[in-house]
């Protein structure tokens, strides 16, 4: 294969290799450039639309000035584009540019010698202490004589009637008011000789997604759970009736468990119980029967031609459809008796099922990354999932990807993303801290999180700090789900729906990803007793929901997801800051914007039994408020209005009634608002 080598069991990803530079020997310093990953191994994210900002220290022995460029190129470019970079101070110097392209970008720095900079200086003092200036005149001439000569564009000529004036001038001062004049400078600048620059390598990497990869809101569901007939399977056209519903609680991503055909074979029955009945209808990730496998469709669902048809309805609502990519198989799946191969055998011949002890997967067997077959097994993958993005699918969460090698991942997303860089993937990894971050390193875009577990007031400020205000931000996009169809946390089986409301604003407020499995809607809670688990689950039966039954928060979710559209600064990932609370069961952060101004406190109650009462401290001078000002914050929940004076402020958070509180704060008080008899 052209595109995958393995030598002494290292695989190498040939199609994605640097470009070597030629090092000209310097007394330059690049040093400490930021942003990179790992010596620049792995690519720091960006979407579409953001300022990029490269920083580094360069310097030099002695006092002579410097100058540097930001370069930067589409991977596939030949041509670096570049921006001029500033002195910040202490050796520190910063550039940016804007990120226009949904693509694969590398970037890198170029600093030299700024021979007319350091002329000036000098020059200027000497003619400043009343010195004779003819040599350095001289010297003037020739750097601008060095800047024509390079010059292809309209300078040359004003570069060179620059020269013939200064040797034309009766005095030193003549001579000096045209070399020193700023437009000359600007002119050199475009044409300055680069002369001992140094590179900074390698190229560092960028990988910059459409904004849906920071921003969007996920709502899991069983596509077969969309119907109204009990112990029936949906179909695709029951869950085009469900987009209305979806989409007015504003979520923009829908995503299916796996829509394949289940294997008959050790099929589970209802709270995963052996011996299926003839009306159990399996675990959709039991993949395969003799209907297909990953590239076709559980006949009860529908038809491809259906598919397309709901991926379609699902975008005039403003939706996109994610699908669930599980690489494992049935006994009953194509590649069981095309590829056993591509399996793990036991000693007696026949076929190891999953396990994750003391749970037993009798139903699925593990795909062995393993195998001496794995070339062929990589390049299947590929295809499979190039061609659900074929049928319009644009977004995959992946099942488990931590138990499968990390440098296959990085292959395959990188393949996928070479011609469909849009194409978005969210690692389903719950696993140990470091395999997560290798994961996002690889190439996935947003990932799963602890969030889930995360229920006390430290336990949140630790792990939102560690997410948004670390090196983490650069490569790893934190999703807070709620729960999931594994997952209902002990919160929300003891919590009740006060539980629902503030894990809902949390998820959706303390990042900008978020989700929620259905049924969270409902407040839906009834766990296998002792675990962490849902009885009666979707997983291993069909089933009918009743999505106006009492005590359900769709309409606060509803809000909840508005709030964020109408508010850039919820949109970003990093930006979120804790402030301080004085009680221990409220949590009190924020997230702010400059440019548009935008600013919003959230204010959690984590106790869902009880009321608590705190004095919150909010930096309001970072808001743009003067510390005595007077300013009007406004709770986006219920509408109401409060006029604040000072950082300090008392609030009180009832779980039967506010169990959470969303301002939005606005610097100045609108004149209707002001009380004139103060």
């Amino acid at each position: 294969m052209e595109d995958i080598n393995a030598k002494g069991g290292i695989v190498t990803l040939n199609r994605f290799s640097f470009e070597e530079s030629v090092r000209t020997p310097s007394a330059l310093l690049i040093e400490a450039v930021w942003p990179q990953l790992d010596g620049g191994r792995y690519p720091v994210k960006r979407v579409v639309g953001d300022t990029f900002t490269v920083s580094a220290d360069i310097f030099r022995e002695g006092h002579d000035r410097l100058a540097a460029v930001l370069l930067y190129k589409l991977r596939d470019e030949d041509t670096w584009h570049e921006v001029e970079m500033a002195f910040v101070d202490n050796d520190r110097w910063a550039g940016s540019f804007t990120l226009e392209q949904n693509a694969s970008y590398l970037y890198s720095i170029e600093a030299f010698p700024d021979f007319f900079g350091t002329w000036k200086d000098e020059v200027e003092k000497k003619f400043a202490a009343g010195l004779d200036v003819a040599t350095e005149i001289l010297e003037g001439q020739k750097i601008i004589g060095e800047a024509a000569g390079q010059s292809g564009s309209a300078d040359s000529g004003y570069l060179a009637e620059c020269l013939a004036r200064t040797a034309a001038a009766t005095s030193q001062e003549d001579a000096l008011a045209v070399l020193l004049a700023p437009e000359l400078g600007e002119a050199v600048g475009r044409n300055r000789s680069r002369t001992g620059a140094v590179r900074y390598e390698p190229a560092l990497q960028l990988t910059v997604d459409r904004p849906a990869a920071r921003f969007a809101a996920w709502y899991s569901m069983f596509p077969r759970s969309a119907g109204t007939i009990p112990n029936r399977s949906g179909t695709f056209k029951d869950v085009e009736a469900q987009l209305p519903r979806i989409r007015s609680m504003g979520f923009d991503v829908l995503y299916f468990t796996p829509i394949h055909p289940i294997g008959s074979t050790n099929r589970k029955a209802k709270n995963n119980q052996l011996n299926a009945g003839p009306g159990d209808p399996g675990v959709p990730y039991a993949i395969g029967s003799k209907d297909g496998g990953h590239d076709a469709i559980d006949p009860a669902l529908g038809t491809i031609e259906d598919f397309r048809h709901l991926v379609d309805r699902a975008g005039t609502f403003g939706m996109e459809i994610a699908l669930d990519i599980a690489i494992n198989a049935s006994p009953d799946h194509p590649w069981a008796s095309d590829h056993p191969e591509w399996f793990y055998i036991r000693p007696d011949g026949t076929i190891k099922y999953s396990e994750n002890p003391p749970k037993k997967y009798e139903d699925i067997y593990p795909v062995n990354f393993a195998t001496e077959a794995w070339k062929s097994l990589w390049l299947e993958l590929r295809r499979i999932l190039l061609y659900w993005v074929d049928q319009g699918v644009k977004t995959f969460r992946v099942d488990n990807p931590h138990t499968k090698p990390t440098i296959f991942w990085e292959w395959l997303i990188r393949e996928v993303q070479q011609d469909h860089p849009e194409v978005v993937f969210l690692s389903e990894a719950f696993t140990r801290p470091k395999v997560m971050k290798a994961l996002a390193k690889a190439g996935f875009t947003q990932s799963y999180t602890y969030f889930t577990w995360r229920n006390s007031k430290r336990e949140l400020v630790d792990y939102g700090t560690e997410l948004t205000q670390t090196d983490m931000n650069q490569y790893f996009r934190g999703n807070f789900f709620v729960n999931t169809h594994d997952i209902l946390p002990a919160i929300l089986q003891e919590g009740g729906r006060p539980a629902f409301q503030f894990r809902a604003v949390l998820a959706a407020t303390m990042s900008s990803l978020w989700g929620i499995y259905s049924g969270y809607e409902l407040c839906e809670a009834t766990p296998v007793p002792g675990r962490e688990e849902y009885l009666n689950s979707e997983k291993y039966e069909f089933k009918v929901w009743d999505w106006d039954r009492p005590g359900q928060i769709s309409e606060y979710i509803a809000r909840i997801n508005a709030i964020r559209r109408e508010h850039p600064a919820l949109h970003k990932y990093d930006n979120l800051r804790f402030f301080e609370a004085s009680d221990d069961n409220i949590l009190c952060y924020g997230k702010t914007l400059v440019e548009p101004r935008d600013t919003v406190v959230v204010v959690v109650n984590l106790d869902p039994f009880h009321a608590h009462t705190a004095r919150i401290t909010l930096p309001i001078e970072e808001f743009g408020i003067d510390r005595h000002g007077q300013y009007r914050a406004t709770e986006l929940l219920t509408g109401e209005v409060f006029l604040w004076t000072g950082a300090e402020q008392e609030l009180t958070l009832d779980p039967a009634g506010n169990p959470a509180m969303i301002f939005e704060i606005l610097p100045k008080v609108p004149t209707a608002f002001v009380d004139h008899s103060v």
